[in-house]
Order: structure tokens, then sequence, then C-alpha cells
């Protein structure tokens, strides 16, 4: 074999390698979005964008959409305040001190 061929099969394995590793990395984003944005189900999402990679990656772009839709703030934006957040927590303290207000009234 001559220097040329040697280069050419060389060069081949690299570009190979290279799309792999890209395919990885691509699917690999809605992970590291859920993870930036603490989603619950960030490890959920990491195990199906592996499995996306085995299924023609028809369910990638719902993982994209399932990661992005998650803030730490609102939760998946349905407008309620998820019941772990410091202003979900006040609110929970003044409507049980309210209740307990009204019944301590009641029963006096």
């Amino acid at each position: 074999m001559d220097v040329l061929s040697i280069f050419a099969l060389i060069l081949l394995i690299f570009v190979v390698l290279c799309l792999a590793y890209g395919m990885i990395i691509i699917h690999d984003i809605p992970y590291h979005i859920a993870l930036k944005r603490q989603h619950p189900h960030a490890d959920a999402i990491h195990v199906a964008g592996w499995v996306s990679l085995f299924t023609l990656h028809a369910i990638w772009p719902f993982l994209w959409i399932w990661a992005t839709v998650y803030t730490p703030e609102r939760g998946y934006g349905t407008g309620k305040v998820p019941p772990n957040s410091a202003d979900g927590l006040a609110k929970r303290v003044t409507e049980l001190e309210e209740r307990l207000a009204a019944l301590e009234s009641r029963n006096s």
C-alpha cells in the first residue's frame, strides 16, 4: 500500500469516529438541558436519549420538549406553584395559619 492509501484509510476512520461521537453528543443535548434546569426526570431523559439512538431518533424531539418545558420556579408551567418552592411553602404556611386561626376562633 502506498502512503496516499494509508492516509485515506486513516482519514476515513477519523471521519466515522467523529460522526459517531457527534451523534452521541447531539443525543445528550436534552439531558444537559434537563440538568441545567434541575429537571426531576433528568435520568429518564438521559436513558431515553440513548434509546432514541436505537429507535431511529423518533423520540428525540419529544425529549427536547420534555427537557425544556420544566423550570424550577414554575414546574411545567401549568400556573400552579410547585409545592417544594419557597413561594409555595410560604403560601401553604399562610393558608394553614388562617385555617388554624379559624378553627380556634370557632372552638372558643
